[in-house]
């Protein structure tokens, strides 16, 4: 069976091809065979060794946690039903760069008819946790909305989610692909914060308002620099670190503001919905009020340049694999 497996810690040159046993199927579990990868930029950081998050995998590994497939096998005490259908399985933190393999079914979700796999590997985890990201920022009509890295796998998504909750979206990216794609996703801005007065002209938007909510994923000085656009009564909703670390404010100087931040840590108590908000993303976009963007897709043999596209920042949404 073919899969990709990370040798050795360090940069994307340490993925290579592997041919592996058959998975076997235990108890409670199903074989997936495997269409689609969706690949995350903490799926990097685990490869280099730097993740903050998770328990670092014993070498070798096999990287990959979503895949999109469909079901050929069940094991003991699981619905036979399942078999042949389209699903997102969880391989379980790792396992999923490989032709097949198993999950355990309690995993699975289904995908809607009139959606693709790639589509729905576009859309969660990504889409279920911008879902709950929304959720929590309690988004009201007409309020205005920044996104931060708003070309990417989440925030392409809360840009759309959080208009179609009925708010006014700013979009940040760098570079005039990525500002493009803002805009067709119907941010009413985007602007570029490589732009030395990027602060300025979200004041401008907003009329020098500032914005009621942020969403964070970046962190660093872009972080920090989004907080201070928040108006007061507004919330600061922090999910990322993608600059390498998440953005620190205190209490006190969150109470000085006004502002109610939302921590990193408000992720750790997704999962138990992670299912309900994958059913509710994907019959968004079934309905064709979300759009999943599949900005580039590479063949599971060149894992090594999907992880290098995603760390030279030149990715557009979701960056999948094919097998």
């Amino acid at each position: 069976m073919r899969t990709v497996q990370a040798v050795r810690f360090g940069g994307p040159e340490v993925l290579v091809p592997h041919e592996a046993a058959e998975p076997v199927v235990g108890p409670g579990q199903v074989r997936v065979e495997v269409s689609v990868v969706g690949l995350t930029f903490v799926g990097t950081q685990i490869r280099r060794g730097t993740d903050q998050w998770h328990a670092r995998p014993d070498l070798p590994y096999v990287p990959g946690g979503t895949v999109a497939g469909r079901v050929s096998a069940v094991g003991e005490a699981v619905d036979p039903s399942w078999i042949g259908r389209p699903v997102l399985a969880d391989a379980g933190g790792t396992g999923a760069f490989a032709e097949r393999l198993s999950a355990d079914a309690e995993s699975l979700v289904p995908v809607p008819e009139g959606l693709g796999l790639r589509e729905a590997a576009a859309l969660h985890p990504d889409g279920s946790t911008a879902t709950g990201l929304v959720e929590g920022a309690r988004i009201a009509p007409g309020e205005w909305v920044l996104v931060e890295a708003a070309a990417g796998r989440v925030g392409s998504l809360l840009v759309q989610l959080a208009r179609t909750a009925g708010a006014r979206v700013i979009g940040i990216a760098r570079g005039a692909r990525k500002l493009d794609l803002i805009r067709s996703l119907g941010a009413e801005a985007a602007i570029d914060y490589s732009d030395p007065d990027w602060t300025e002209q979200v004041r401008r938007v907003t009329g020098g308002a500032g914005v009621d909510v942020v969403f964070d994923g970046v962190g660093g000085e872009i972080g920090r620099a989004a907080f201070e656009l928040t108006a007061r009564h507004g919330r600061f909703s922090v999910h990322g670190a993608s600059s390498g670390g998440p953005t620190a404010i205190g209490p006190e100087e969150a109470q000085e503001r006004g502002v109610e931040v939302i921590g990193i840590q408000q992720l750790y108590g997704f999962r138990p919905r992670m299912h309900d908000w994958a059913a509710q993303v994907m019959a968004e976009a079934v309905a064709g009020r979300v759009r999943p963007v599949v900005g580039q897709t590479f063949p599971l043999e060149r894992a090594a340049d999907a992880h290098a596209a995603i760390e030279g920042r030149t990715a557009l949404g979701k960056t999948l694999l094919l097998v």
